[in-house]
């Protein structure tokens, strides 16, 4: 036991069950970084992953506290994979889900492009186990591992294409 908690339960016996609820979903910033051929950069979660084990998914994560999306993206990105973000190339959407973790989540991504070695992606250990470029034609490998009504990945994907497409690239 951690001495913080033998502090709390010495003072209220059952505060070490007690768990602060958060009736506000998580913010989340997600980037699917495009290349010059028009692919979009996916990455395999590790399998001991506690949300999406052995999935593929685009770059992102939760916003730190005061962090702004902006501020996250531009994180997650160097965080994940070692290039730095250069330009927002538009919004893909706002996505709200339930994690296999029960908590309620509200993931913002956007359409990006990146500075550094393409081809060399600096993947964050343990997180992460292989990465892929993939054009639309094969978005139907996102749906390896995922459960046969997930769907989320591979819908994001779509609408990235469809967003590249729309703006002429």
């Amino acid at each position: 036991m951690f001495p913080e908690q033998d502090r709390a339960s010495s003072r209220h016996p059952t505060a070490r069950y007690c768990r602060a609820v958060s009736t506000e979903p998580l913010r989340c910033a997600g980037a699917l970084i495009v290349d010059h051929d028009g692919r979009i950069f996916f990455q395999r979660r590790s399998p001991y992953r506690r949300l999406f084990p052995n999935c593929w998914d685009i770059v992102g994560g939760h916003l730190e506290p005061g962090e702004e999306i902006d501020e996250a993206l531009r994180r997650e990105v160097t965080e994940e994979t070692g290039w730095i973000l250069s330009h927002v190339l538009g919004q893909v959407g706002e996505y709200q889900y339930v994690g296999d973790d029960g908590l309620a989540r509200i993931e913002h991504d956007f359409l990006v492009r990146v500075d550094g070695d393409l081809d060399h992606p600096t993947l964050e250990p343990g997180k992460h186990t292989e990465y892929r470029w993939l054009a639309e034609h094969e978005v139907t490998v996102l749906d390896e591992h995922r459960d046969v009504n997930d769907g989320l990945i591979r819908r994001i994907a779509e609408e990235g294409f469809a967003v590249l497409r729309s703006i002429g690239l």
